[in-house]
């Protein structure tokens, strides 16, 4: 047995620590342990044993691991491989990348997987367009062409897309390529981006594997996340299903990946490692020759375009199958309105709710409103913390910050004036339920957002009573805009379209657009007569035009022109420096030396926007400034960046910390 133990910890180092075994004959590869770390003791990863001790390190002054925890192993040879790929390409510690990979239970929980025997339910029958795109999906390949770790991969590349209006039947593709998987001695793991949509998908993947169907998810204890881990690891477990984190679920001989609702910004992880769910997907697929399909009725920006050029094959799924037809979508100026809801939304509200059909409301804000506002003075109230409004939630009778938790009571009156002329406005979710409480006192009327879900298993039951037809109105943020299949839905009322259309954010129009035409998606999926009404102080903007006619083709030849003229992605490539610290002046002056630094070194072709104060320049009481390189292709880029770093690290100021983030999805 070799006497010397590598290990890495969940910390911003990119370094193994060599310990000696001692007397912990169980510390193998794959486990963890406690280990003594500077002055403290850590949890680490054992991710090597070695004869011979790294040159240059005396053995006496090596200490022995304390204690391991694990009683087998959670990882082998292949997640210290994709460990090590995500630290080098999202510039993390190989550490940081096992941690986000692995529950953090100490111990796994006894769990109730899904019944042993699945009940039988029939399959459904495939359409012509469905069986189409199975056999793509699942005919013979022999996996030579691999893609590299970006959203982009060589011709003949095993990437396919699965493009089709919303009810088209995407799911039951997906299943029943799942299935074929399955009967090939191989394994899936299917994603969703929603918490709400992993719910729904792992009751049907329950139901149609049974035992041998695996969900992971951050609603879960880590006690019973690693459990599931470990069921995955043993091979009890061949398909799983999850949000961004499953993808690193231990599945043995993976055969499919599936991503569905693609272009979801959730995908795309935003602590460290910042690692997209997507990029992770095709790495994976690339080393164990599997297949990446990903889905959706609205793709990004990025993938549409490598449709377009063959890169990523397309399969199309044109009509809806459960007897829906395409809903009719109709916008209404608020310009002249009075209140949150219009005269024509509450009509409808009131015809739908006659004919025993369910309405969905949209609006993309939890709260009662978001920016306190004084008539006389023009005060307005923000977070001591950050450079956002305090929104204010009537629930709790708190201004809230949505950044770092700050609450304060609500001013009676303005606190720089005086004047009893001030108060919040804009609109929330708590707003819109209470207009409509008070305008439909005799329809049954839920809220559905991350305030609304106080304890575990509230979200699972709003769904099911919404399904059961125990709620007339369902009122929510995007929790409710995606994915969801409800047959008594005939009215969809987007509250507020123009939602987050201001940002200044190079995509705020993609997603926009994407949410709208998701949103509109839940209506009619079962009946003919589905209606979405889009309320919107901009009738005229294009994305909502494009939106209301669900003219995907259009928005996206009209976005790909704007994003070519701008040179931004899918026509270059970024990695965005964030620079946070305390004081203001130290912030500014770390961010002019990265800048300094970041000139000589990059690529001729490539550039720098920026230095600048971010979007959001204080978050938590940290001030933030930030530098964005761009470029037209990754690898030089990325090896720029990587000498920046290292020059940077270099006499860095200790008092201000530096984020990076390889193919970033908000610049804010």
């Amino acid at each position: 047995m070799t006497p010397y133990l590598e290990l890495v910890f969940n910390v911003p180092l990119d370094q193994r620590f060599t310990y000696l075994r001692g007397t912990q004959t169980e510390a193998v590869l794959g486990k963890r342990a406690w280990a003594p770390l500077g002055k403290r003791e850590a949890l680490g990863y054992i991710v090597g044993e070695t004869l011979a001790l790294p040159q240059g390190i005396e053995p006496e002054r090596l200490k022995p691991v304390r204690r391991v925890v694990d009683k087998e192993p959670l990882f082998d040879a292949g997640d210290i491989e994709l460990a090590q790929w995500m630290a080098g390409y999202y510039f993390c510690g190989i550490g940081e990348a096992l941690g986000a990979m692995i529950p953090a239970g100490k111990r796994a929980a006894s769990i109730l997987s899904f019944p042993g025997e699945v009940d039988g339910e029939p399959v459904p029958a495939l359409s012509e367009e469905q069986r189409s795109a199975l056999e793509v999906l699942t005919s013979p390949w022999d996996g030579a062409s691999a893609p590299e770790g970006r959203l982009g991969t060589p011709p003949g590349a095993s990437l396919f897309y699965l493009y089709g209006i919303t009810g088209s039947g995407k799911t039951e593709v997906f299943l029943q390529a799942a299935e074929r998987m399955l009967r090939l001695g191989k394994s899936v793991i299917y994603l969703v981006p929603e918490i709400s949509l992993t719910h729904q998908t792992a009751e049907i993947i329950g139901r149609r594997f049974g035992a041998v169907a695996a969900t992971i998810h951050s609603g879960m204890s880590p006690s019973a996340r690693l459990a599931q881990w470990v069921r995955i690891r043993r091979g009890e477990a061949r398909i799983v299903a999850g949000p961004r984190s499953a993808v690193f679920a231990p599945v043995r001989d993976l055969g499919l990946i599936i991503i569905d609702e693609e272009q979801d910004g959730s995908y795309k992880s935003g602590n460290t490692p910042r690692y997209h769910a997507r990029q992770v997907a095709m790495h994976r697929c690339a080393a164990g020759k599997a297949r990446l399909v990903m889905g959706s009725a609205t793709p990004s920006a990025e993938a549409w375009h490598l449709i377009q050029a063959g890169r990523i094959r397309r399969l199309d799924l044109t009509r809806r199958l459960a007897g829906g037809g395409i809903p009719d979508i109709r916008p209404i100026s608020l310009e002249h309105a009075n209140g949150c809801l219009s005269r024509e939304l509450k009509e409808e509200i009131r015809r739908t709710a006659s004919m025993g059909r369910q309405t969905i409301l949209f609006l993309n804000r939890r709260g009662f409103g978001y920016f306190y506002h004084c008539r006389s003075c023009g005060y307005e109230l923000t977070c001591r913390n950050c450079s956002v409004s305090l929104t204010y939630h009537k629930s709790r009778q708190r201004a809230l910050c949505h950044y770092c938790g700050y609450s304060t009571p609500p001013p009676a009156a303005c606190p720089q004036c005086g004047s009893l002329e001030a108060g919040f406005i804009g609109l929330g979710t708590e707003l819109i339920e209470e207009e409509a409480r008070r305008t439909f006192p005799e329809l049954r009327i839920r809220r559905l957002d991350t305030d609304s879900l106080d304890r575990k298993g509230s979200l699972e039951e709003a769904l099911d009573q919404f399904r059961r037809g125990d709620i007339d109105i369902l009122l929510g943020t995007q929790m409710v805009a995606k994915g969801l299949n409800f047959p008594g839905v005939r009215l969809v009322g987007v509250v507020l379209a123009d939602m987050g259309l201001q940002l200044p954010d190079f995509r705020a129009a993609e997603r926009a657009f994407s949410l709208i035409v998701q949103v509109a998606g839940r209506a009619g999926r079962f009946f003919p007569d589905g209606l979405v009404l889009v309320q919107t102080l901009r009738p005229h903007d294009p994305a909502i035009q494009r939106a209301c006619a669900l003219d995907v083709a259009g928005f996206y030849t009209d976005e790909l022109i704007h994003r070519k003229v701008l040179g931004f992605p899918p026509y270059s490539r970024l990695i965005r420096f964030t620079i946070r610290g305390r004081n203001v002046q130290r912030a500014d002056r770390a961010i002019q030396r990265l800048a300094a630094i970041a000139g000589p070194l990059l690529p001729p072709d490539a550039g720098a926007l920026g230095p600048a104060e971010c979007p959001i320049g204080l978050i938590a009481g940290n001030y933030r400034r930030h530098l964005i390189l761009r470029g037209p292709a990754m690898g030089p880029l990325h090896g720029a960046a990587g000498a920046i770093i290292s020059q940077y690290e270099t006499g860095k100021d200790a008092q201000v910390y530096l984020e990076t983030d390889v193919d970033p999805v908000s610049l804010l």
